[in-house]
């Protein structure tokens, strides 16, 4: 009997020790789905956000996970921008939406109960964020992807690992240490850039044709000229619309500038101290 009974609560130990384990596993996975729980944004932070994103009138705000929708609240009532929330949490967005209601912007923000990954983001200029970091690595490709050359991203304390912010910075916030343990907020800024990838004709008035290969990964541009013995293309930076580069031949080097609007490119480079127009089209899309 005795022998039965310890097998009997080894047995009870081990099922509650599996249900423990799926239950934290559950945890993760939701968190991962989620962005972890609801915890409000300061004031503060939210002002220093939509500052750092440059939101004004003309932007159209998304936050992913917006909680009590602190943020579209605040860019539509201080800003005039409009904008869209988006939470899981239904009585989150029913508060957001009556706070609309309340302040008189309903007409310039609204709120939606949907999984952001399933959502629309090309209609933002502006996306802002504060979620957990596996979250904002499984959302990363697809703000890259669906954003236009142009829109910013702002996140709050978390960021998109190897693909680097454009800027950051970190400022004191003593509301947040009974939250986190952590007076401080650190914010990170993205600006989506033009998809540059791919082989392109490049021409110069009064000039033959050349061709160049661009690659691009996140925030990161490279550039090879093809079939121009003793020359290369170096200093590639595309932010936005705005693409740059330099073609050197020994220490000669000619500053190319523009922009990229889809399958064509177009801007100014100096030419023995004088401006000349360029024009490109893609050849080929990588």
């Amino acid at each position: 009997m005795q022998d039965q009974s310890n097998i009997r609560r080894i047995l009870i130990k081990s099922v509650a020790l599996a249900l423990f384990a799926v239950s934290a596993q559950a945890q993760v996975t939701e968190a991962d789905r989620t962005g972890g729980p609801y915890v409000p944004t300061p004031q503060v932070v939210v002002d220093q956000m939509l500052r750092f994103g440059a939101v004004n009138a003309n932007d159209f705000v998304m936050d992913l996970g917006s909680g009590d929708g602190v943020i579209v609240l605040t860019a539509a009532r201080q800003l005039k921008a409009s904008g869209m929330g988006l939470e899981i949490d239904p009585t989150l967005v029913k508060r957001s939406n009556d706070s609309a209601q309340k302040f008189g912007v309903a007409d310039r923000a609204t709120f939606q109960v949907q999984d952001v990954f399933k959502a629309d983001l090309s209609r933002a200029t502006v996306v802002t964020l504060y979620l957990l970091p596996a979250m904002m690595m499984n959302l990363r490709n697809k703000i890259y992807n669906e954003l236009r050359p142009g829109a910013r991203v702002v996140s709050h304390d978390y960021h998109f690992g190897d693909w680097e912010a454009d800027e950051r910075v970190t400022f004191d916030v003593p509301e947040k240490e009974p939250i986190n343990g952590v007076p401080s907020a650190t914010l990170f800024l993205w600006t989506i850039p033009a998809k540059v990838s791919g082989r392109w004709q490049i021409k110069v008035d009064g000039s033959e044709p050349r061709d160049i290969e661009l690659t691009q990964n996140f925030h990161k541009s490279n550039g090879t000229l093809l079939n121009a013995k003793g020359m290369g293309l170096s200093d590639v930076s595309v932010k936005g619309e705005t693409i740059s580069f330099s073609i050197w031949n020994g220490p000669a080097r000619q500053h190319y500038r523009g922009k990229v609007k889809g399958g064509a490119m177009s801007g100014l480079v100096n030419l023995d101290g004088k401006e000349a127009k360029w024009q490109a089209v893609r050849a080929s899309q990588k």
